[in-house]
């Protein structure tokens, strides 16, 4: 063996550790031992969030509302895109939207940000990541219920028939969010711009690639049609989701516009209820492949954490 300065002895070692194989069922078993865990850090992420706020939890409610008045200023009475209660076509798709987003944006880097948690105690990590999709889903829950407030107030009644489709598209938006969060949650550990980028993505691109302020069936749907393209559209797992919910909340396929003109405008396709049940399932068996991966990268990147962080 060398001697001296600069010698192998003396070199810096750079201890890499690879995880050993453990089944995606094992990973999941493990976080079922731990749901106490899960629970207990969903409530401290709601409690830090509004820790020292007056109001609390009703900014959960006053911050959804104030973005609707604004999207609804410019869209319904500046670019008077003539829909009527626009209020309630836009929230029936920023309701989905923003369970989703949120959930995805604080899962990327909650790994990061609980560095000293990761490296002390010992527990199933992705729980971190399912805690910041929980926190989201508690969230949504106060949304839904400023929804209801605004769909009295304005007296528009849903498509009763088919509320249970808002059940239906909730599921795989939420494997969807699990999946996401937890694989950005690793790959974010070793690559810091990951959380930036998904902001960028998650906060504008994404955003407008689903007819959330925008009628896909007025606006796009003709183009589409014209060129073949319509399945291009569809390739956003997210599109047919938010559209089960305004399928369901909005629950007008065609409406009379209220500018002067009255034209007739279209609103939502006329498909059948099974179109959005298969989109929806479609969406969920997706949902699951990627969870099915995102669980398994995560187990291979853990070992690792502690050093990176």
């Amino acid at each position: 063996m060398l001697t001296g300065e600069g010698s192998i002895a003396t070199r810096p070692k750079t201890t890499r550790v690879v995880s050993a194989h453990t089944s995606v069922l094992a990973r999941l078993k493990e976080i079922w031992r731990a749901r106490e865990l899960l629970v207990y850090l969903v409530r401290t992420e709601i409690k830090v969030k509004y820790k020292n706020s007056v109001l609390g939890l009703l900014w959960s409610m006053v911050s959804p509302a104030l973005t609707l008045a604004v999207y609804t200023m410019v869209f319904g009475v500046f670019l008077k895109n003539g829909m009527p209660n626009f209020v309630i076509y836009l929230f029936s798709g920023l309701l989905l939207w923003n369970f989703f987003s949120t959930g995805i944006l604080t899962a990327t880097g909650v790994v990061v940000n609980n560095a000293g948690l990761v490296k002390k105690v010992s527990f199933p990590r992705e729980i971190l990541a399912l805690a910041a999709i929980g926190s989201a889903g508690v969230f949504f829950f106060f949304q839904a219920c400023v929804m209801v407030i605004f769909m009295v107030a304005l007296q528009w009644a849903p498509a009763w028939p088919l509320l249970y489709l808002v059940l239906v598209a909730v599921v795989p938006t939420l494997v969807l969010s699990c999946a996401l969060g937890i694989l950005l949650a690793a790959v974010n550990v070793y690559m810091r711009d990951t959380q930036h980028l998904v902001t960028v993505l998650v906060g504008s691109a994404w955003f407008w690639a689903c007819p959330i302020v925008y009628s896909f069936q007025e606006t796009l749907a003709p183009r589409f049609g014209a060129d073949g393209l319509g399945w291009v559209y569809f390739l956003n797992p997210l599109t047919i989701l938010v559209m089960t919910y305004q399928r369901v909340l909005y629950g007008r396929l065609t409406v009379h516009s209220t500018q002067p003109t009255h034209a007739l405008l279209h609103i939502l396709p006329h498909w059948p209820v099974t179109t959005y049940l298969w989109g929806d399932g479609v969406v969920l068996v997706f949902a699951l492949g990627l969870f099915y991966v995102a669980m398994g990268v995560f187990g291979r990147l853990a070992g690792n954490f502690a050093e990176e962080l």
